[in-house]
């Protein structure tokens, strides 16, 4: 029988004698009075990039979903399980969140991989592939440019991903409507694994900038 992973156990033990020592009344009135966060984040499932750490939040403070290259799909009501749409519906209507964050990041495997039409599938069910197919043409538009590198083209789709997300996102009626009436904001981010670097999507340019605190 496998042994549950030891460097998990030491995390926990850690999480007890340190944060949760710290925390723990914040903890146990989340337990008890549930959770209450505003900013809900859509990022990759990449283990570099996680909300939690990148933003420096606590318990309660963010909800997160994640999954390959941080995509949105378009509102399909269609009778199938659809993870990520369960996530928005949840932190919209349940929640009443007032910021959705969908937040890209550099040297992401998904992105690459939707980029090298020529690679072979991991698995015969290809999910990847299935999933990165929601960006439709834009691979291909990106990768026909031979002016560009292939690091600057893989950052290019890395980002133009978000706001296909983000449209993908306003297809959803309670977002579009919420968002017209001032009661949700929808934004774009991108980060850089190797620098820590944070660039913001201006909401009118569709600019990618870094911030100024």
């Amino acid at each position: 029988m496998h042994r549950f992973p030891e460097e998990l156990l030491t995390g926990h033990a850690n999480f007890m004698a340190g944060r949760y020592a710290r925390e723990r009344d914040r903890i146990r009135d989340l337990a008890a009075q549930g959770q209450n966060p505003t900013t809900m984040i859509i990022a990759c499932c990449d283990s570099r990039s996680a909300p939690e750490t990148i933003f420096d939040a606590g318990p309660g403070e963010l909800f997160v979903l994640r999954n390959v290259a941080n995509l949105v799909p378009n509102y399909q009501p269609d009778g199938g399980q659809h993870g990520t749409s369960a996530g928005i519906e949840f932190a919209v209507k349940a929640l009443g969140i007032k910021n959705i964050v969908i937040m890209g990041h550099g040297r992401c495997g998904g992105i690459k991989a939707a980029l090298n039409t020529d690679s072979t599938p991991l698995d015969a069910g290809d999910f990847i592939g299935k999933w990165m197919a929601m960006l439709g043409d834009l691979p291909d538009q990106v990768g026909q440019n031979d002016l560009m590198t292939p690091a600057e083209r893989q950052t290019a789709l890395e980002r133009i991903s978000i706001r296909s997300s983000i449209n993908n996102l306003r297809t959803f009626p309670y977002v579009a409507e919420l968002e017209a009436a001032g009661k949700l904001a929808v934004h774009g981010a991108w980060f850089d694994i190797s620098t820590g670097e944070l660039w913001v999507m201006d909401g009118d340019t569709g600019d990618f900038v870094r911030p100024l605190i």
